[in-house]
């Protein structure tokens, strides 16, 4: 390929408002005041940033109890400025939804990259996971009207519950569901099965969206 062939076949897009992905792991936001995107996310911009980090949550949800971001939490930063704000999370494919006012979604803090700054969110553990686990599950409740962009390796699977999960893998799911969790310790020729922690999510409604990966792989330093 020529170097003009590369430069070109490769420029950002013209134009675009809002978050716009400039191919499935690279998205470009169009900022204009300020967004909330994931620390550490940032690969490039254009214009003039300013970033500060964001270590408790802000906004709140009814019906969800503020605790304490754990040091496992995920770190929030909020860039203020004017121009295109470019964020990516080590190759992982990125997932932009669109949020009515009615809807809400919960995310492993892991797995989110980017909201605009007038979605309410807050940060908390899930409940019985972080006993059972060292570090814990931390998650970001997030609170429509507004833009969210989400990163999954490889596609994922939106199911309905009834359904069971393994927390590594398991990237969201509607705030109408409150998984319990569970322990497998069944030994298998001395070993432990590889399956210790999962979720259960019960019910027939709502979503639960998990990837074909484990992202920490049950905490397998425990």
């Amino acid at each position: 390929m020529k170097l003009e062939e590369f430069t070109a076949s490769n420029a950002p897009k013209p134009g675009g408002d809002g978050f716009q992905l400039e191919n499935s792991k690279l998205l470009d936001i169009a900022v204009e005041d300020t967004v909330m995107v994931k620390a550490g996310s940032m690969v490039a911009y254009t214009g003039e940033f300013t970033f500060t980090g964001k270590s408790s949550a802000e906004g709140g949800i009814t019906g969800f109890v503020k605790e304490a971001v754990s040091n496992e939490g995920t770190p929030i930063m909020e860039a203020e400025g004017s121009g295109h704000l470019y964020v990516a999370e080590q190759e992982k494919k990125i997932q932009v939804l669109e949020l009515d006012a009615d809807d809400s979604i919960s995310v492993n803090g892991n797995d989110i990259l980017a909201f605009e700054s007038h979605v309410d969110y807050e940060i908390n553990t899930v409940g019985g996971l972080s006993e059972a686990i060292a570090g814990g599950l931390t998650n970001v409740y997030l609170s429509g009207p507004g833009t969210v962009a989400l990163t999954t390796h490889g596609e994922p699977l939106v199911a309905t519950p009834p359904i069971t999960t393994d927390p590594d893998a398991t990237v969201a799911w509607s705030t109408n569901l409150s998984p319990s969790i569970s322990t497998n310790k069944t030994i298998e020729i001395g070993q432990q099965s590889g399956e210790s922690f999962q979720m259960a999510f019960t019910g027939n409604e709502g979503f639960v969206v998990v990837q074909p990966y484990e992202e920490g792989g049950q905490r397998a330093q425990q």
